[in-house]
């Protein structure tokens, strides 16, 4: 493993004071970590992951009131929501107040919010001053990272320190819902299981369809592994590929 992988919370707190990138774990995947308040070191997340200047990303908090210090206009259904699955995989949509800079929103009037559950997160972000805007570290429109070595292997440059965790527990990425004319909308499965939130909110209307995302993680192209793709009669494609490391899904 590099040098620059290992467990020093201070350290990890000193390259993110100083502006610099850090990968951090979460129980939902490891997230490419900065100053969600500071533009410049956002910006360096969207070159390192070579990530699209239109696709918002998740700012993560240390608490809900650290949230509510970063959005206005909060429905009821989303307090509820907060007290019920935070901390954990849910990510909520809701309007920004200027404090986030505009490049995190993609432009957009609205921030995703999110309260980690992963321990050694949890006490970085209570280690520091801000807030940490992260997309999954990996580089965009790949597989995302659970575990310290998956992200040194896509991203080599860029990273001043990982932050290693173990193994992501949940392993998918964190739910996420908003609100279109007062109406919940699921923007994107994920962690927090839906049946679980419509018990609490009543039903979830799927997201329309947009030209440009509305949240984090609505891209189409998302999550795309590298590994061929073949479909076809099971029987025939062992034997065919019987010489080779294959993983069968089978319906």
């Amino acid at each position: 493993m590099p040098a620059n992988v290992g467990t020093d919370l201070e350290r990890a707190a000193a390259h993110l004071r100083a502006g610099e990138l850090v990968a951090i774990p979460t129980e939902t995947v490891y997230g490419l970590a900065a100053n969600a308040l500071d533009a410049a070191a956002c910006l360096a997340i969207f070159e390192t992951k070579r990530r699209p200047a239109f696709d918002p990303l998740i700012v993560h908090v240390r608490s809900r009131a650290a949230a509510l210090e970063l959005c206005h206009d909060v429905p009821r259904e989303a307090h509820a929501l907060m007290e019920r699955f935070w901390p954990g995989p849910l990510t909520l949509v809701l309007p920004k107040r200027a404090a986030i800079p505009d490049i995190v929103t993609s432009g957009l009037d609205t921030v995703a919010l999110r309260q980690p559950a992963h321990p050694l997160t949890a006490k970085l972000l209570e280690s520091l001053e801000f807030p940490l805007a992260a997309p999954s570290a990996n580089l965009f429109g790949r597989t995302s990272p659970t575990t310290a070595a998956h992200v040194a292997e896509q991203l080599e440059t860029g990273v001043a320190y990982i932050l290693d965790g173990g193994a992501c527990s949940v392993g998918v990425e964190s739910t996420i819902l908003g609100w279109d004319a007062g109406q919940c909308v699921l923007y994107r499965p994920g962690g927090a299981p839906l049946e679980a939130i419509e018990e609490l909110v009543g039903r979830v209307s799927p997201a329309q369809r947009r030209i440009l995302p509305a949240a984090p993680g609505m891209l189409a192209a998302h999550y795309a592994p590298r590994t061929p793709l073949e479909l076809g009669v099971l029987d025939e494609l062992l034997v065919r590929h019987a010489q080779e490391r294959v993983a069968v899904l089978a319906f």
